[in-house]
């Protein structure tokens, strides 16, 4: 479980609007909760601090990687044509992107900042296993302090290019999980997530564009997911991240849900069916829906969900 800090400053009349300090020059927003005996001995501490400046902490499960390459591959337009910020078709839901700090297009983690697979594969060598690479060369920080001398006893970077690509390449080519089997029950289930609007936001398939690599090329995914930011309401807010503001999260992908033992960003869901009556926000509606169901559909909504 990762610990994450940021600092969110609300715009004065604007309500949900803000500016998201990310605390990069103190090590942020990833916090490390262990650090190496020669680090302890060094630094004399047990874990990075969080700064005091920071405004909200949030927990983090790892998530399955499985059918990233996939998601990778999805045109730019496609996603920013679920978009509809302002919402005006009126229906409740304004799903809109994140942007990374050049500009980009954010789509992976839970608050779709990164934009691409290796950025998001180099992020998690130097920042969950403190692995540098091409793409991340030196170390990070501790409360934005450096390393000291002689705690790190390897050259930078610690993965050469090569190792590096052959990672990513391992990981762009894990294959979605096959779903389950799906029962006359779970059928009926799928139809029923769609009528009670659930796929507004976990859009069923997306869709990739063009690749120079036919495993990749114009491949449907099952994602279950617009890969937009969504207000899911203040019970589930933390930190804020690009233009994330706190409350706002990636629409969860859905493939290989029946794998998982817990659920939402940060694991606080010990079923499927918590998980949806912890939805908010902008999923408010959706989740009163599914509550006003005759048990036996909630039961085949969750039959459904649990054969992903």
């Amino acid at each position: 479980m990762e610990v994450h800090a940021t600092a969110f400053h609300p715009h004065a009349g604007a309500a949900g609007e803000g500016s998201c300090d990310m605390l990069a020059d103190l090590g942020g927003p990833v916090f490390q909760s262990h650090v190496t005996p020669a680090l302890k001995k060094a630094l004399g501490i047990d874990a990075e601090p969080i700064p005091g400046k920071a405004t909200a902490r949030g927990r983090r499960t790892s998530p399955s990687i499985l059918g990233f390459g996939l998601i990778d591959g999805v045109p730019e337009e496609a996603i920013l044509a679920l978009a509809d910020p302002d919402d005006r078709d009126h229906d409740g839901i304004s799903g809109r992107p994140n942007r990374f700090v050049d500009g980009r297009l954010g789509r992976f983690g839970r608050k779709a900042f990164l934009p691409a697979l290796r950025e998001f594969n180099a992020g998690a060598f130097v920042i969950e296993m403190g692995i540098t690479n091409p793409l991340a060369p030196a170390e990070e920080s501790i409360g934005g302090r450096p390393i000291p001398p002689g705690v790190d006893p390897l050259p930078e970077p610690e993965l050469s290019a090569a190792d590096f690509d052959l990672a990513n390449d391992f990981v762009r080519f894990l294959a979605p999980p096959a779903h389950g089997s799906f029962t006359g029950a779970a059928r009926r289930g799928q139809r029923l997530f769609t009528e009670i609007r659930c796929a507004a936001c976990h859009v069923p398939v997306l869709k990739t564009g063009d690749s120079d690599v036919a495993a990749l090329r114009y491949r449907p995914v099952a994602a279950y997911s617009d890969l937009l930011l969504h207000d899911m309401g203040p019970a589930l807010a933390d930190i804020c991240l690009g233009l994330a503001t706190p409350s706002e999260f990636r629409t969860e992908p859905l493939m290989g849900l029946r794998l998982r033992s817990h659920f939402l960003h940060d694991g606080r869901a010990a079923t499927i069916e918590e998980a949806v009556r912890l939805h908010a926000g902008e999923a408010a509606s959706a989740r009163d829906r599914f509550a006003a169901l005759p048990d036996s559909e909630r039961r085949a909504i969750l039959e459904f969900l649990g054969a992903l």
